[in-house]
């Protein structure tokens, strides 16, 4: 990836929505070129996909929290994984250092509907015990975190 790939990629992430034409007159391409490295980019996997950034809250889901997952013996990412890829509250997953194996980000109706969701993933069979958070108010939210480094 060039500066010129990192510029292009750094502006979809403010605005994916942008023409080829803008974006070339912000990089000094024309929008065909644009279109070109665009297309090499996303063959390439550097860009996955566009989507809208929506406020959750606008949405219905107004509760949000953190679970830490304790397993028991050997579980592997790929059954923790399957597991929480049953809940569409589950916003995010990832396996962690520390004393647990996995934190689940969630994200509910009210807190009634998140502690639903938590049993249920406390249910699961390797899961030994949890311990959660509820998001009070969210300090920093960088849309742009992902832009390519200079």
């Amino acid at each position: 990836m060039d500066d010129i790939d990192a510029r292009i990629v750094a502006f979809l992430i403010r605005n994916a929505r942008a023409s080829y034409s803008l974006i070339g007159g912000e990089v000094g391409l024309s929008a065909p070129a644009v279109k070109r490295r665009v297309d090499r980019l996303r063959a390439a996997g550097a860009i996955t996909g566009f989507s809208a950034r929506v406020d959750p809250a606008a949405m219905g889901w107004t509760t949000e929290g953190y679970v830490e997952l304790f397993c028991g013996g050997r579980t592997s990412p790929d059954e923790i994984r399957a597991a929480v890829r049953r809940y569409p509250e589950v916003v995010d997953a990832c396996t962690v250092t520390g004393e647990a194996d996995a934190l689940v980000h969630i994200r509910a109706t009210d807190v009634r509907h998140f502690e639903d969701v938590m049993e249920r993933i406390r249910a699961e069979p390797f899961v030994v015990r949890t311990k959660s958070v509820i998001v009070l108010s969210r300090l920093v939210d960088r849309a742009d975190a992902l832009a390519p480094l200079r």
